[in-house]
Protein backbone atom coordinates (compact mmCIF):
# COMPACT_ATOMS: atom_id res chain seq x y z
CA UNK A 1 0.00 0.00 0.00
CA UNK A 2 2.86 2.59 -0.17
CA UNK A 3 1.89 5.72 -1.56
CA UNK A 4 4.46 8.05 -2.94
CA UNK A 5 3.87 12.05 -1.49
CA UNK A 6 1.75 11.05 1.04
CA UNK A 7 0.42 14.84 2.22
CA UNK A 8 -1.99 16.99 4.28
CA UNK A 9 -3.90 16.88 1.22
CA UNK A 10 -4.70 13.01 1.48
CA UNK A 11 -6.00 13.21 5.22
CA UNK A 12 -9.49 12.07 5.17
CA UNK A 13 -12.51 14.55 5.94
CA UNK A 14 -12.45 14.47 9.99
CA UNK A 15 -15.88 16.54 10.70
CA UNK A 16 -16.91 15.68 13.84
CA UNK A 17 -14.18 13.69 15.18
CA UNK A 18 -12.71 14.40 18.63
CA UNK A 19 -8.73 14.34 18.03
CA UNK A 20 -6.33 14.82 21.06
CA UNK A 21 -2.85 15.82 20.30
CA UNK A 22 0.24 15.84 23.36
CA UNK A 23 2.34 19.01 23.11
CA UNK A 24 -0.07 20.27 20.17
CA UNK A 25 1.89 23.94 20.94
CA UNK A 26 4.85 23.16 19.17
CA UNK A 27 6.96 21.29 16.31
CA UNK A 28 5.09 18.23 15.18
CA UNK A 29 2.07 18.13 17.56
CA UNK A 30 1.54 21.76 16.17
CA UNK A 31 1.80 20.93 12.26
CA UNK A 32 -0.38 17.82 13.20
CA UNK A 33 -2.98 20.06 15.01
CA UNK A 34 -2.92 22.67 12.15
CA UNK A 35 -3.59 19.99 9.40
CA UNK A 36 -6.50 18.07 10.91
CA UNK A 37 -7.81 21.31 11.67
CA UNK A 38 -7.90 21.95 8.08
CA UNK A 39 -9.42 18.81 8.06
CA UNK A 40 -12.74 19.65 9.90
CA UNK A 41 -11.66 17.96 13.39
CA UNK A 42 -12.31 19.06 16.56
CA UNK A 43 -8.63 19.40 18.00
CA UNK A 44 -7.98 18.77 21.73
CA UNK A 45 -4.83 20.62 22.49
CA UNK A 46 -3.56 19.04 25.57
CA UNK A 47 -0.25 21.22 26.52
CA UNK A 48 1.86 21.96 29.66
CA UNK A 49 1.46 25.74 29.16
CA UNK A 50 -2.03 26.82 28.38
CA UNK A 51 -0.29 30.30 27.65
CA UNK A 52 1.67 28.64 24.54
CA UNK A 53 -1.46 26.57 23.58
CA UNK A 54 -3.38 29.59 23.08
CA UNK A 55 -0.74 31.47 21.18
CA UNK A 56 -0.14 28.15 18.37
CA UNK A 57 -4.38 27.91 18.38
CA UNK A 58 -4.50 31.51 17.34
CA UNK A 59 -1.47 31.05 14.52
CA UNK A 60 -3.68 28.30 13.01
CA UNK A 61 -7.16 30.19 13.01
CA UNK A 62 -5.05 32.55 11.08
CA UNK A 63 -4.71 29.98 8.64
CA UNK A 64 -8.32 28.26 9.49
CA UNK A 65 -10.31 30.57 11.05
CA UNK A 66 -13.41 28.04 11.72
CA UNK A 67 -10.64 25.91 13.31
CA UNK A 68 -12.33 24.33 16.66
CA UNK A 69 -9.74 23.91 19.05
CA UNK A 70 -10.03 23.02 23.02
CA UNK A 71 -6.84 23.81 24.61
CA UNK A 72 -6.63 21.97 27.86
CA UNK A 73 -3.56 21.86 30.45
CA UNK A 74 -1.34 18.37 30.88
CA UNK A 75 2.08 17.45 31.87
CA UNK A 76 2.82 13.74 31.40
CA UNK A 77 5.76 14.32 33.40
CA UNK A 78 3.04 14.23 36.39
CA UNK A 79 0.70 11.46 37.50
CA UNK A 80 -1.62 13.52 39.43
CA UNK A 81 -1.55 16.10 36.19
CA UNK A 82 -2.66 13.33 33.55
CA UNK A 83 -5.44 12.37 36.07
CA UNK A 84 -7.01 15.89 36.31
CA UNK A 85 -6.47 15.69 32.60
CA UNK A 86 -8.57 12.80 32.40
CA UNK A 87 -11.03 14.05 34.60
CA UNK A 88 -11.49 17.14 33.11
CA UNK A 89 -11.60 15.52 29.29
CA UNK A 90 -14.16 13.18 30.66
CA UNK A 91 -16.41 15.90 32.02
CA UNK A 92 -16.45 17.74 28.08
CA UNK A 93 -16.05 14.21 26.18
CA UNK A 94 -17.66 11.35 25.42
CA UNK A 95 -16.01 9.86 22.42
CA UNK A 96 -12.19 9.92 21.50
CA UNK A 97 -11.71 8.82 17.88
CA UNK A 98 -7.77 9.60 17.71
CA UNK A 99 -5.66 9.96 21.02
CA UNK A 100 -2.03 11.28 19.24
CA UNK A 101 0.69 10.44 21.54
CA UNK A 102 2.99 12.76 20.59
CA UNK A 103 5.23 15.32 23.02
CA UNK A 104 8.36 14.13 24.39
CA UNK A 105 11.28 14.80 25.32
CA UNK A 106 14.91 13.84 24.03
CA UNK A 107 18.44 13.61 25.02
CA UNK A 108 18.25 15.40 28.61
CA UNK A 109 21.60 16.46 29.30
CA UNK A 110 22.02 15.34 33.21
CA UNK A 111 19.53 12.94 34.65
CA UNK A 112 16.02 14.51 35.80
CA UNK A 113 13.05 13.20 37.16
CA UNK A 114 9.36 13.65 37.38
CA UNK A 115 7.50 14.41 39.77
CA UNK A 116 7.15 10.81 40.65
CA UNK A 117 10.88 10.17 40.30
CA UNK A 118 11.16 8.40 37.22
CA UNK A 119 13.90 9.58 34.43
CA UNK A 120 12.47 12.22 32.63
CA UNK A 121 12.63 10.59 28.92
CA UNK A 122 11.18 7.28 30.00
CA UNK A 123 8.51 9.20 32.58
CA UNK A 124 7.46 11.25 29.80
CA UNK A 125 7.98 9.94 26.53
CA UNK A 126 6.62 6.22 27.75
CA UNK A 127 4.61 6.09 31.06
CA UNK A 128 3.15 9.46 30.82
CA UNK A 129 1.05 8.70 27.89
CA UNK A 130 1.01 4.68 29.40
CA UNK A 131 -0.75 6.57 32.10
CA UNK A 132 -2.93 8.80 29.69
CA UNK A 133 -3.95 5.78 27.01
CA UNK A 134 -5.31 3.65 30.03
CA UNK A 135 -7.13 6.63 31.68
CA UNK A 136 -9.07 7.81 28.39
CA UNK A 137 -9.31 3.45 27.50
CA UNK A 138 -13.11 3.78 28.29
CA UNK A 139 -13.83 6.32 25.83
CA UNK A 140 -11.67 4.68 23.18
CA UNK A 141 -13.89 1.65 22.94
CA UNK A 142 -16.90 2.95 22.94
CA UNK A 143 -15.74 5.11 19.72
CA UNK A 144 -16.06 3.05 16.74
CA UNK A 145 -12.98 2.80 14.47
CA UNK A 146 -10.96 4.61 17.27
CA UNK A 147 -6.90 5.14 17.18
CA UNK A 148 -4.05 5.14 19.33
CA UNK A 149 -1.53 6.75 17.51
CA UNK A 150 2.17 7.42 19.38
CA UNK A 151 5.23 9.10 18.18
CA UNK A 152 8.13 6.78 18.52
CA UNK A 153 11.58 7.42 16.58
CA UNK A 154 13.98 6.29 14.13
CA UNK A 155 16.88 6.61 17.32
CA UNK A 156 14.85 3.59 19.18
CA UNK A 157 18.00 1.73 17.09
CA UNK A 158 19.98 2.58 19.57
CA UNK A 159 18.78 0.38 22.26
CA UNK A 160 18.56 -3.82 21.51
CA UNK A 161 16.59 -4.11 25.04
CA UNK A 162 15.18 -2.16 27.57
CA UNK A 163 16.66 -2.44 30.65
CA UNK A 164 14.84 -3.51 33.63
CA UNK A 165 17.17 -4.40 35.68
CA UNK A 166 17.84 -0.19 35.83
CA UNK A 167 14.80 0.96 34.29
CA UNK A 168 15.51 4.53 35.65
CA UNK A 169 18.93 4.68 35.11
CA UNK A 170 20.18 4.67 39.10
CA UNK A 171 22.71 2.97 38.08
CA UNK A 172 23.94 5.60 35.20
CA UNK A 173 22.78 7.78 32.86
CA UNK A 174 23.89 7.96 28.98
CA UNK A 175 21.05 10.26 27.10
CA UNK A 176 20.61 9.52 24.52
CA UNK A 177 20.54 5.54 25.23
CA UNK A 178 17.67 6.81 27.88
CA UNK A 179 16.00 8.61 25.37
CA UNK A 180 16.57 5.54 22.85
CA UNK A 181 15.04 3.06 25.44
CA UNK A 182 11.73 5.50 25.66
CA UNK A 183 11.39 5.30 22.65
CA UNK A 184 11.70 1.78 21.82
CA UNK A 185 9.30 1.46 25.11
CA UNK A 186 7.12 3.86 22.90
CA UNK A 187 6.69 0.82 20.25
CA UNK A 188 6.70 -2.14 21.97
CA UNK A 189 3.47 -0.51 23.94
CA UNK A 190 1.95 0.48 20.24
CA UNK A 191 2.26 -3.32 18.98
CA UNK A 192 1.34 -5.09 22.41
CA UNK A 193 -1.74 -2.32 22.84
CA UNK A 194 -2.83 -3.32 18.94
CA UNK A 195 -2.40 -7.03 20.40
CA UNK A 196 -4.77 -6.14 23.02
CA UNK A 197 -7.62 -4.82 21.06
CA UNK A 198 -7.46 -7.56 18.77
CA UNK A 199 -7.72 -10.36 21.40
CA UNK A 200 -10.40 -8.46 23.40
CA UNK A 201 -12.67 -7.70 20.04
CA UNK A 202 -12.31 -3.92 20.62
CA UNK A 203 -12.73 -1.50 17.24
CA UNK A 204 -9.58 -0.04 18.03
CA UNK A 205 -6.40 0.25 16.20
CA UNK A 206 -2.86 1.33 17.59
CA UNK A 207 -0.23 2.71 14.85
CA UNK A 208 2.95 4.47 15.87
CA UNK A 209 5.16 6.38 13.76
CA UNK A 210 8.52 8.37 13.44
CA UNK A 211 9.11 12.18 12.28
CA UNK A 212 12.47 11.35 10.72
CA UNK A 213 15.21 14.08 11.42
CA UNK A 214 12.41 16.79 11.58
CA UNK A 215 13.68 20.54 12.59
CA UNK A 216 12.18 20.75 16.08
CA UNK A 217 12.92 22.39 19.60
CA UNK A 218 13.67 19.05 20.56
CA UNK A 219 16.87 19.07 19.89
CA UNK A 220 17.48 21.75 22.19
CA UNK A 221 19.25 19.53 24.02
CA UNK A 222 21.40 17.92 21.38
CA UNK A 223 24.49 20.30 21.13
CA UNK A 224 26.03 22.55 18.39
CA UNK A 225 26.56 20.30 15.65
CA UNK A 226 22.83 18.72 15.38
CA UNK A 227 20.84 21.88 17.21
CA UNK A 228 22.61 24.34 14.33
CA UNK A 229 24.86 22.12 11.62
CA UNK A 230 22.76 19.04 10.89
CA UNK A 231 19.35 20.83 11.66
CA UNK A 232 20.48 23.11 8.40
CA UNK A 233 21.94 20.33 6.09
CA UNK A 234 20.08 17.01 6.88
CA UNK A 235 16.36 18.06 8.68
CA UNK A 236 13.63 18.11 6.91
CA UNK A 237 10.75 20.77 8.19
CA UNK A 238 8.83 20.05 11.13
CA UNK A 239 5.71 20.30 8.80
CA UNK A 240 7.39 17.71 6.55
CA UNK A 241 8.10 15.16 10.31
CA UNK A 242 4.50 15.49 11.08
CA UNK A 243 2.91 13.79 8.00
CA UNK A 244 3.68 10.03 9.38
CA UNK A 245 2.17 10.09 12.11
CA UNK A 246 -0.55 12.29 10.87
CA UNK A 247 -0.66 9.51 8.16
CA UNK A 248 -0.83 6.62 11.07
CA UNK A 249 -3.54 8.71 12.55
CA UNK A 250 -6.03 9.23 9.59
CA UNK A 251 -5.30 6.90 6.67
CA UNK A 252 -8.13 4.54 6.52
CA UNK A 253 -6.07 1.86 4.76
CA UNK A 254 -3.70 1.95 7.73
CA UNK A 255 -3.76 -1.40 10.26
CA UNK A 256 -3.24 -2.02 13.57
CA UNK A 257 0.74 -2.80 14.12
CA UNK A 258 1.40 -0.47 11.82
CA UNK A 259 4.59 1.84 12.10
CA UNK A 260 4.92 4.74 8.99
CA UNK A 261 8.11 6.76 8.85
CA UNK A 262 10.17 8.74 5.70
CA UNK A 263 12.09 6.16 3.66
CA UNK A 264 14.80 8.33 2.29
CA UNK A 265 18.43 9.24 3.46
CA UNK A 266 18.19 5.99 5.89
CA UNK A 267 14.39 7.24 6.82
CA UNK A 268 16.15 10.66 7.90
CA UNK A 269 13.80 12.30 5.27
CA UNK A 270 10.74 12.09 2.60
CA UNK A 271 7.25 11.22 2.68
CA UNK A 272 6.08 8.99 5.07
CA UNK A 273 5.45 5.08 4.44
CA UNK A 274 5.61 2.03 6.27
CA UNK A 275 8.62 1.32 7.50
CA UNK A 276 10.42 -1.95 10.11
CA UNK A 277 11.51 -1.18 13.48
CA UNK A 278 14.02 -2.74 15.06
CA UNK A 279 13.54 -6.68 15.79
CA UNK A 280 13.87 -5.70 19.78
CA UNK A 281 10.55 -4.20 19.48
CA UNK A 282 8.54 -7.02 18.23
CA UNK A 283 9.34 -8.94 21.15
CA UNK A 284 6.42 -9.76 22.48
CA UNK A 285 7.52 -11.17 26.09
CA UNK A 286 9.25 -7.73 26.28
CA UNK A 287 6.59 -5.88 25.53
CA UNK A 288 4.31 -8.14 28.18
CA UNK A 289 6.87 -7.31 31.08
CA UNK A 290 7.19 -3.64 29.99
CA UNK A 291 3.42 -3.65 29.91
CA UNK A 292 2.89 -4.91 34.07
CA UNK A 293 6.15 -2.74 34.44
CA UNK A 294 4.44 -0.04 33.21
CA UNK A 295 0.71 -0.92 35.24
CA UNK A 296 3.21 -1.13 38.34
CA UNK A 297 4.92 2.30 38.12
CA UNK A 298 1.76 4.37 37.38
CA UNK A 299 -0.57 2.13 39.15
CA UNK A 300 -2.70 2.60 35.98
CA UNK A 301 -4.29 -0.75 35.07
CA UNK A 302 -6.16 -1.62 32.10
CA UNK A 303 -9.92 -2.48 31.80
CA UNK A 304 -10.42 -4.34 28.67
Amino acid sequence: MANTNWTSANIPDQTGKNILITGANSGLGFHAAMALSGKGANVIMAVRSLEKGKAAAAQIKTMYPNAKLDIMQLDLSDMDSIKHFSEAFHAKYKSLNVLMNNAGVMAIPKKETTRQGFEMQFGTNHLGHFALTGLLLDLIKKTPDARVTTQSSGLHKGIDAIQFDDINWEKSYTKWKAYAQSKLANLLFTYELDRQFKAHKINAVATVAHPGFAETNLQRYSGFVVKYLANKILAQSAQMGSLPIVRAATDKNAKGGEYYGPTKMGEMRGYPELVKSNEASYNTLAAKQLWEVSEKLTGIHYDF
